[in-house]
């Protein structure tokens, strides 16, 4: 930070501090765009599998604000649900900004997503970095609208099981590496699905986990892992298959900031979005919606990658 910067900053009071911090952190206009944070080549076609999905979810993260960009990205996910019936939906870390206060969570989750959540659609979260900041996140392990079963947790819906984890770095490892080791190992799913705060591959400002990418993608690998999904980077980024498996980043939930390409890179881009999933029995499509309600990405996942 230059000298002129920090003598400007220490002259704001606490109010003008938040209010330039929620200006910079939840930068939701998408104007802001640069070259390089969206691929120039347009929504590349797939070929979707024939008939109805077996299973439906949408996933969504960084979105505890309660602010316009939040509220944007709520309104085209219930819309989505109105034409797409989703049973369920993945709540992927910093589900209340900024320090986890379980008392704003009418503002930044019940408000949002109250269409979503009076229709009977389940939310089930995991705990990012800023959720850990009261109390260890504790709070919102028990609030019932997350449907969190502890720090980290499995469930279930055919086809598919899911697996949520603390990513955060005082989680306990050992205890929770050894959990994912036996549940993965006992699962008889044709998908698997792992969810967490934290990215592994991103092309976003936190770049490439190495840390978790040690702990995490042996198992995956090893387990035959199709799919993590995670936020922490506030974009969208949809990798290729990596040793079997796709990482898909979907931070942009409430702000966004710059994302660029990696070799791995299938599609990146600087957007308020969601992401999408139809799942068939050998494949699974995602898409990237953005808040004007289009298919910005698409692609596709081998069940057998």
């Amino acid at each position: 930070m230059k000298r002129r910067q920090f003598i400007f900053l220490g002259s704001l009071g606490s109010v003008g501090l938040a209010a330039l911090w929620q200006h910079f952190y939840f930068q939701t206009s998408q104007n802001s765009l640069s070259n390089r944070t969206a691929n120039a080549a347009s929504t590349p076609e797939v070929n979707i599998p024939p008939g109805e999905p077996l299973q439906r979810f949408v996933s969504v993260a960084d979105t505890g604000t309660g602010g316009q960009g939040q509220y944007a990205v709520a309104k085209v996910m219930t819309q989505y649900y109105r034409q797409n019936l989703f049973p369920l939906a993945i709540l992927a870390g910093d589900n209340i900004y900024k320090d986890g206060n379980i008392e704003k969570i009418k503002q930044v989750f019940e408000q949002p997503y109250q269409p979503l959540l009076q229709q009977g659609v389940p939310f089930h979260a995991c705990l990012g970095n800023h959720d850990i900041r009261t109390d260890n996140g504790e709070p919102q392990v028990r609030y019932p609208g997350f449907n969190m079963q502890g720090r980290y947790y499995t469930f279930s819906r055919s086809p598919i099981q899911y697996f949520a984890l603390d990513t955060n770095h005082n989680a306990d490892w050992q205890a929770q590496l050894s959990w994912l080791d036996e549940k993965l190992s006992r699962s008889a799913a044709p998908w698997k699905v792992v969810f967490g705060h934290h990215q592994i591959y991103s092309s976003g400002r936190y770049g490439t986990n190495q840390n978790l990418a040690s702990k995490l993608t042996p198992l995956f690998r090893h387990y035959g892992v199709q799919l993590y999904i995670n936020g922490h980077d506030h974009d969208y980024e949809r990798t290729q298959s990596i040793n079997g498996t796709t990482y898909l980043t979907c931070g942009a939930g409430a702000g966004v900031r710059p994302v660029e390409r990696s070799d791995w890179t299938a599609y990146s881009a600087s957007r308020l979005s969601f992401a999408a999933f139809d799942v068939y029995a050998d494949q699974m499509v995602i898409k990237g919606i953005g808040t004007d309600g289009t298919v910005f990405d698409q692609g596709l996942i081998s069940r057998a990658a």
